[in-house]
Order: C-alpha cells, then sequence, then structure tokens
C-alpha cells in the first residue's frame, strides 16, 4: 500500500471560519481533505461585498482575540505576518453615542480612560473601572484556559476539579449588566460597559456576567481591522491549507451526509448534484441546527435544537457613500435611550425595537483601500428579532406589523431610525443624500444565503444551560466519525472562539483515529534560558521591620507569661 493511499480522507463541509481552519489542521497532520461549500466563496458570514471600488465586511468587521489568531497560524507552521495579513489597530476603540447628544470615547489608552470615566463618576469611579478591569481579566484567562482549549463531552467534564474551582468566580449564573453595576453607578457607564454582549448575539440583561472578557480583551488587547477586510485572514488560512493539500470545491452544496447500514457511521456526503463522496470522517461546518434537520436523518434530538434558545438576528446595510463623514470614527455605537426595553423587544418579541441600538462601521477610515479616494462606505448593524414560525404572534411593542414580521416595513423603519439617530447625535448632515448603492441583509437572506435556523447570525444563544456541556457537542452522540465545528458547537460563537473550536474538533478527530498532533510536537524544544534577570523571585511576606517587630512582640510576651506564673 502506497503512503497516498494510506492517507485517512476527511470532509468538511462548509467553508466558514471553523471549517477552513479545521481543514488546514486536519490536511496539516496528514489527512486528505476536501471542503464543499454551498456558495461560490469562502468565508461563511465572513466574507466581502464590493460594489464599485467600495467595501464591506458582511459579516465581522473587527478582530478580537488576536492570541488565538496567531496560534492558529503559528500552529500550522506560520504566521499571519508571513502570511500577509496585516492588523491595524483602532484607535479609538469606539465612539458611543447617547440620546442626550453626549458621547464616550472607549480606548486602550489608560489616560484617556481615566479623564472619560472621572468625567462621569469622579476619581472614584476610575478605582472601580480599574476593578471592574480586574475582575473581567479573571473572566477572561480561566475562559480561554479552561473552556476555549478544553473539550466538554460530557456533563462529568463540568465536574473537573480545574474547571469547578473557576466556576463561581466566572459569575455565570448573573449577569453582565448586574456585574457591571457593582463597578458602575451611573445607567451611562452600565451601558458603555455591558452593550458588548450584542457580540454574542444576547442581551446584558440575560448574557451571563462572565462575557465581560470581550470588554476585557477590547479594552487590554485592542480591536484591530485586518488590511483588505476580515476576508484576508479566511483567505489566508485557505491559502495555508491548500499548500497543505486541501481541495475546495466552491458552488458545491452538500445535500446529505452518507451512513452505512446500521445508520451510526458516517462515510461521505451525497452532493445536490447527486455524486457521492466518499471520506474516513466528515466534519460539519454548516449551522449545525440546519445540519441536524435538513443533512441528517431526522432526530429527536434535532427537533430538539430547532426549540433551544437562539441569538438575535440583524438588518445590516451596506453604504456607498459619495463623501466622506468626518464626524464618524471606525467603530460607532448608538445606543438606545430605553435600553432594556430594546433589548425585550429584540429577545422576548423577536422584533425590531422601536428605537434600536446600532453598530456602525466605517472600514475606509482605517483604511483607505475600503472605499473610493474622498468617499466613505459604511456597514450597519441593526440587532433584530431571529425569524419566527409563520403562525407565531408578535407582542405588543415595538413595530407591530399585524402580528407577523413584516420585513420591508422594518428595513425601512430601520434605514428612517439610523439616518435619524446618527444626524442628530453627530452632527453629519444629508446622510440620505449621499448615499449612491445601499445592500441590505435581513433576517431571511441570512437564512437564504448562509442556511442559518431562523436567521440568527450568532447560533445557539450562550445562556448557561446552552454553554459547556449542555451545548451541542463536537462530536455526535450516537454516529460515529460525525464531528462538528462552528458558532452553534462548543466552545461556541465569534471568529477566535470557533478557531479554538477547531483545535478542539480537530484533536477529537486525531484522538479517535490514534493520531498525534502536529502542533505538540517539540513544544518543550528550543525554549529559550531565562537570565538571572528574569527570574521569578519570592519576595518575604514581611520586611525586616516587620520582623523584627514580631520578634519583639514574642519576646514581650513570653516575658508577660513568665511574671504571670
Amino acid at each position: 500500500m502506497t503512503e497516498k493511499s494510506a492517507r485517512k480522507s476527511a470532509i468538511v463541509v462548509g467553508a466558514g471560519a471553523g471549517g477552513v481552519a479545521t481543514a488546514a489542521r486536519l490536511a496539516n497532520a496528514g489527512f486528505d481533505v476536501t471542503v464543499f461549500e454551498k456558495n461560490k466563496f469562502t468565508g461563511g458570514r465572513c466574507s466581502l461585498i464590493h460594489h464599485e471600488g467600495y467595501r464591506f465586511d458582511q459579516g465581522p468587521s473587527l478582530l478580537l482575540l488576536p492570541g488565538l489568531f496567531k496560534e492558529t497560524f503559528n500552529e500550522l507552521g506560520t504566521s499571519l505576518e508571513t502570511e500577509g495579513v496585516q492588523l491595524i489597530k483602532c484607535e479609538p476603540n469606539y465612539n458611543v453615542w447617547f440620546d442626550d447628544g453626549e458621547y464616550f470615547e472607549l480606548s486602550t489608552d489608560v489616560a484617556r480612560m481615566k479623564l472619560e470615566v472621572e468625567k462621569w463618576e469622579g476619581k472614584d469611579g476610575f478605582e472601580r473601572y480599574l476593578a471592574f478591569l480586574q475582575e473581567a481579566h479573571r473572566h477572561y484567562e480561566i475562559s480561554v484556559a479552561q473552556v476555549l482549549k478544553k473539550n466538554f463531552t460530557s456533563l462529568l467534564s463540568m465536574a473537573r476539579p480545574a474547571f469547578l474551582r473557576h466556576l463561581f468566580p466566572l459569575h455565570p449564573f448573573e449577569s453582565i449588566y448586574s456585574r457591571a453595576s457593582k463597578y458602575f453607578w451611573t445607567e451611562r457607564l452600565r451601558r458603555v460597559f455591558t452593550f458588548g454582549s450584542m457580540y454574542m448575539g444576547m442581551s446584558p440583561f440575560d448574557a451571563p456576567g462572565t462575557y465581560s472578557l470581550l470588554q476585557y480583551t477590547e479594552l487590554a488587547e485592542g480591536i484591530w481591522y485586518p488590511k483588505g477586510g476580515f476576508h484576508v485572514v479566511i483567505e489566508a488560512l485557505v491559502k495555508v491549507g491548500e499548500r497543505l493539500g486541501v481541495k475546495y470545491r466552491l458552488s458545491t452544496p452538500v445535500s446529505s451526509v452518507d451512513l452505512d447500514s446500521t445508520g451510526k457511521h458516517a462515510t461521505g456526503v451525497t452532493l445536490e448534484n447527486g455524486e457521492t463522496i466518499s471520506a474516513d470522517v466528515v466534519i460539519i461546518n454548516a449551522d449545525l441546527v440546519y445540519a441536524y434537520n435538513n443533512l441528517l436523518p431526522p432526530s429527536s434530538y434535532g427537533r430538539s435544537l430547532q426549540k433551544r434558545s437562539t441569538s438575535c438576528s440583524s438588518i445590516s446595510f451596506y453604504w456607498a457613500m459619495d463623501r466622506r463623514i468626518p464626524e464618524l470614527t471606525t467603530h460607532n455605537i448608538f445606543l438606545a435611550e430605553h435600553y432594556r426595553e430594546s433589548f425585550d423587544d429584540i429577545f422576548k418579541r423577536q422584533m425590531i425595537p422601536s428605537e434600536p441600538s446600532f453598530y456602525l462601521n466605517v472600514p475606509s477610515r482605517v483604511d483607505p483601500t475600503a472605499a473610493p479616494e474622498g468617499k466613505d462606505s459604511l456597514a450597519v448593524l441593526v440587532p433584530v428579532g431571529h425569524l419566527l414560525d409563520e403562525n407565531q404572534g408578535i407582542g405588543r411593542k415595538g413595530l407591530d406589523v399585524q402580528s407577523k414580521q413584516d420585513w420591508d416595513a422594518m428595513v425601512t423603519k430601520a434605514r428612517e431610525t439610523v439616518f435619524k439617530t446618527v444626524e442628530a447625535r453627530t452632527g453629519a448632515r444629508d446622510l440620505q443624500g449621499a448615499l449612491v448603492k445601499e445592500i441590505v441583509n435581513t433576517p431571511q437572506s441570512w437564512k437564504d444565503v448562509f442556511n442559518l435556523d431562523k436567521g440568527a447570525i450568532l447560533g445557539l444563544s450562550h445562556s448557561f444551560f446552552n454553554v459547556l456541556s449542555f451545548r451541542p457537542k463536537t462530536r455526535h452522540p450516537s454516529i460515529e466519525r460525525l464531528h462538528f465545528v462552528g458558532a452553534s458547537a462548543h466552545p461556541g460563537t465569534g471568529v477566535p472562539i470557533v478557531l479554538a473550536g477547531a483545535k478542539i474538533t480537530t484533536e477529537q478527530v486525531l484522538e479517535g483515529f490514534g493520531m498525534e498532533k502536529p502542533w505538540d510536537r517539540g513544544r518543550s524544544k528550543g525554549k529559550a534560558e531565562t537570565k538571572e534577570l528574569d527570574r521569578v523571585q519570592t519576595l518575604p511576606m514581611l520586611s525586616n521591620i516587620h520582623i523584627a517587630l514580631l520578634a519583639l512582640v514574642v519576646i514581650i510576651a513570653m516575658l508577660a507569661y513568665r511574671s504571670a506564673t
């Protein structure tokens, strides 16, 4: 048997961030890998939209947790820099705009943050801000070490002593808002330090306090933008995989996962054109809920996934402007006056709020290649409820369209609200007059283009009973050689989190075949010798003065005892 014929084969369904990273890792481990993607482009939601010199990020427009990106490339024997990926630091992180005309500038610059926090909460407020960072730092470090780099294959996984002792310090049973309220005493700053839960597709009043780690990574590590758009990171991973032998078949939808006669072993896939491809293992990077209910035989578990709480969806506008809008920075957050009510409209009533909070990105502000000279490209994300079943009614608040989700009406409402809000709060003028081209994504288009269940842009929710051992597993519970990677699988949503999940899934596949992990080879080799100046030294708990005083107290106590006896 030749070496080539002895290689194990793998099929990856979906070329999103998780699928691309998993394919590269498997190829690096010696697998013959083929990736099937329904669309004509890679990256899934991490893709680009182009229009006559304007460029828009269809999904993510900022890069967080840069360490997880660097780790992925390094463990594939390369680096972001080697692959031509240039990360640009965004400063400030955001301008957060309020309905009263004020704004808060979030930054990694401690001096700037001191001025901003003290402006609203005084000297003590900055001290509390540092305490908030300390707690968020713990959330971040524990989560990376004990969640993002560990698999949770059963409920017993949560009983690991290394994890269990950290459970309560992670504050999973309190909301981000309630934790922030302990450190920030004004409603303004509570909103500034909790809106980030929107990245998880959750309300800050429901998202576990653990996710303050998102604020921490922004404030401690910064917000970054890949020059050329977020897709350049995915494109670099595709090229790394192709050098390792990965084959990509785009515009090639998969209709089903093939099983053996027992129905308990994946053997390959059948394409929509009827072609059948065999493989030793199948990894699904398509939306997990969609896959269970469309690519696999019907099951009670698949139906139960459709009933789980999911993240929100969005109405996303991509606007080509005929001039620059100087009042806007790279990243802008506009918060609703009725903060809690706006989230309730989204997550409890599945509507667009009458006054939504929204995110506005100007990529051309930090990367001039995103728009023609002297012009701007704008991307606006307005969080809205996910798609409902036809028979489901809508609550009374928000935009009530005859008890149904009328997306045309919601798009019109969202557009008008965004123009009105931006102009009122920033002083920008006649935005609609500067608009030369509009492209729109709605919950329905998210579902149609990317097979997202209910059009939920971030997959399943991240409430406590939807994470860790409760989240869908990276391996099918009853079908061998069938694995999952992506937003709705462990460890969760967000590109850096999905990259961590790609490593977890790949290692599980390799363990199943008894194969070694290439990135573990020589890990302990080549470590530089620690210089004397860099050695960690344990300082005495007490100074010489304290020791002398303690000795004096002991002597006095002994003398007193003797005189008493």
